[in-house]
């Protein structure tokens, strides 16, 4: 009987350890790590090229429609360029780092401007120039939320420094493939700025990402804007032409 016993207690501990051992990647990741992998879901590290069409209405009626083509790479050198209204036609947006410039047909030196400006519509001008999460943001786990038949994580995102386009981010990023659902950005005083929804996921560059964002104002009902990617094509960048002195040269 004792040595029944021995044996079963044996089997017991032996197949505990199996089930451990079968475990490992079962640890939840970390905040830094769910951003890194939502960045990644984003838009690519390499170098590339996409077109950006913002529709914006107000107070639900349409109100205009801008585009423009973006020349990425790394997340830290971006070009804008200014299609669409033909008025505008030939205007640039030059980002090194956090520092962007403004660059406008006919006038001969470059304006520095700010991430947190707007753009137009809900869309700051770091929404199209900055896409980087990871380098502007220190980001921690608020917890976990079910949406729908899917789980998320929620982080909470708080500014580098004050020359990021928002000084706090509420972001849910879906646990089982990373993929961002949905952010809320607020200023400096807390104050629930704007809401963006990430839709339209589609295969871009090899990998799926969100092709339209929402962006919904939190203070004026029926103002919104939506960006619709176009047309992502991975491109050699050499990194002369992030300077001000190359800039003038792209047609």
């Amino acid at each position: 009987m004792r040595l029944l016993m021995m044996a079963a207690a044996t089997l017991s501990f032996a197949a505990f350890s199996l089930f451990a051992q079968a475990q490992p990647g079962r640890q939840a990741p970390s905040a830094q790590e769910i951003l890194e992998r939502a960045d990644e879901a984003r838009f690519p590290q390499e170098g590339f090229e996409i077109m950006v069409r913002i529709q914006t209405t107000e107070d639900g009626r349409p109100a205009e429609t801008r585009g423009f083509k973006v020349l990425s790479k790394g997340n830290e050198n971006t070009i804008v360029l200014t299609l669409e209204p033909a008025s505008e036609r030939g205007q640039m947006m030059l980002m090194r780092g956090r520092d962007l410039w403004v660059f406008l047909p006919r006038v001969s030196q470059p304006v520095r401007i700010s991430l947190a400006q707007r753009l137009t519509g809900q869309v700051a001008n770091g929404d199209i120039a900055r896409a980087n999460f990871v380098g502007d943001y220190s980001p921690s786990l608020a917890g976990t939320e079910r949406v729908g038949n899917d789980n998320f994580y929620v982080l909470e995102l708080a500014a580098v420094d004050r020359k990021v386009t928002y000084q706090r981010v509420r972001y849910w990023v879906r646990q089982k493939d990373y993929r961002p659902h949905k952010a809320e950005f607020y200023s400096l005083a807390g104050r629930l700025l704007k809401t963006c929804l990430y839709e339209d996921f589609r295969v871009m560059g090899g990998k799926l990402r969100p092709g339209r964002l929402v962006m919904t104002d939190a203070i004026t009902k029926g103002s919104e804007s939506r960006l619709v990617y176009s047309d992502l094509r991975l491109r050699d960048l050499p990194d002369q032409i992030f300077t001000k002195e190359y800039l003038r040269r792209l047609d």
